[in-house]
């Protein structure tokens, strides 16, 4: 029963697109989006507890790795490269950061995005010319969409995985008390590597799927830190040590910045930022865990 019902509910996503309107679409891909990389997210910094800001850097490399390879590459060699670039930079990256904790790697992660984009703008201003690039390829938005549900089903499965095999104890015990995880003979080093490399691999390959939606792209745009405010947001908000706590956040909280941000555009970030403030003081372990720690309270006084 635990497998039919996502089953189920899979396909009954997978056909939502052939009965909605283009804006319902439009609203459809934005979750998945999120979902996907809320889900991503959590893989790595759910268990671990390593606060990442680098989601919009690893998005956005693969929206530039499209626009820069669509016109040359197959489409699936596209998304190849992406995965591959995405992978190789969070395997330089997660070398050189992972033994960095707390504040320090929050700080380093949001950094890593505003450099590549300042690196990206300076490449594209100095050496080609221009600043942004046009995506033309024959991809339809339901295509878009059926692509990211995969990618999304992908994550959320392997998650699943990870969190009832070896990888997935090693993490829960790293993020209770690295200390212990190290005296447990767990490799600290490789363990949140290869869970900082799958997760930012997905990230890329989520920006790489939904770039062509945009059509025309520029550092400014793909490497926008509200997507990696809005993520961590979202993954906190369900409960990111769940495996559905990120979905539970990511799509009323995406609803709610669709409207945030089309009735009050100058403002919907102040609104973002207090709840996100109202998320870490109010439920710092998600809507999941507080529904737990109710019925908990509930039948202690049934009991009583």
């Amino acid at each position: 029963m635990k497998l039919i019902l996502p089953l189920l509910a899979l396909v009954a996503l997978a056909l939502a697109p052939l009965g909605l309107s283009d804006y319902g679409l439009g609203l459809m891909i934005g979750m998945v989006t999120y979902v996907t990389l809320a889900s991503a997210w959590a893989l790595f910094s759910g268990h671990t507890r390593y606060i990442s800001l680098a989601t919009a850097a690893f998005y956005g490399i693969g929206a530039y790795t499209v626009a820069v390879l669509s016109e040359v590459l197959p489409y699936p060699l596209v998304l190849l490269s992406a995965g591959l670039i995405g992978a190789g930079l969070a395997l330089v990256v997660g070398l050189s950061t992972l033994r960095l904790a707390g504040v320090y790697f929050v700080i380093f992660t949001f950094g890593l995005a505003e450099l590549v984009r300042q690196l990206l703008t300076w490449y594209e201003v100095n050496v080609t010319g221009t600043l942004g690039r046009y995506i033309f390829l024959d991809i339809t938005a339901r295509d878009i969409y059926w692509q990211m549900l995969a990618l999304g089903a992908l994550t959320i499965g392997l998650t699943a995985w990870i969190n009832r095999h070896r990888l997935g104890l090693a993490l829960k015990v790293i993020g209770d008390d690295e200390t212990v995880a190290a005296h447990s003979g767990i490799n600290l080093a490789r363990t949140k590597l290869v869970a900082f490399t799958l997760s930012a691999t997905i990230l890329t390959l989520a920006g790489a799927i939904v770039s062509p939606r945009w059509v025309y792209v520029e550092p400014a745009i793909v490497f926008n830190p509200t997507v990696s405010f809005l993520t961590v947001i979202m993954a906190l908000l369900g409960g990111a040590n769940r495996l559905w706590g990120p979905a539970l956040g990511a799509v009323p909280l995406f609803l709610v910045f669709e409207w945030l941000s089309a009735n009050f555009p100058d403002t919907y970030p102040i609104f973002l930022g207090l709840l996100f403030i109202g998320v870490v003081f109010i439920l710092p372990d998600g809507v999941l865990a507080g529904i737990d720690r109710l019925r908990a309270r509930r039948g202690k006084e049934v009991t009583a």
